[in-house]
């Protein structure tokens, strides 16, 4: 079991690793799961990624208070219209509705959270 762990850890970095060079993919989300998965498989990786300087205060913050810092939500909320945008853009009706409600249901959820 804990090498599967260790696998998602190492998947969900890669894909965080993706979503910090992408506009449309997340990063915290993915690191998240990382931090969740090394916890169970390799600690010193998951102290590791909490105390990384960009990106460990936002994982921190996540798990002790269930926050998302203004910032955040306002880079994420921005992403997410930029999106929609441009897939209205190239790919037109009827699925730039798929990224609009996407940008409704999570834009909401990310802006509902605490700070």
């Amino acid at each position: 079991m804990r090498t599967l762990y260790l696998a998602g850890g190492l998947l969900s970095v890669g894909l965080g690793a993706v979503g910090a060079v992408l506009p449309i993919m997340p990063t915290v989300p993915f690191l998240l799961l990382a931090a969740y998965c090394f916890a169970r498989s390799n600690p010193e990786w998951e102290r590791r990624i909490l105390d990384h300087p960009n990106w460990g205060p936002q994982l921190r913050d996540w798990r002790e208070r269930r926050a998302i810092s203004r910032r955040a939500k306002t880079m994420a909320i921005g992403a997410m219209t930029a999106g929609a945008v441009f897939t209205w853009y190239t790919i037109g009706h009827p699925w730039y509705w798929v990224s609009v409600a996407i940008l409704v249901i999570a834009g909401s959820w990310i802006a509902t959270r605490n700070e």
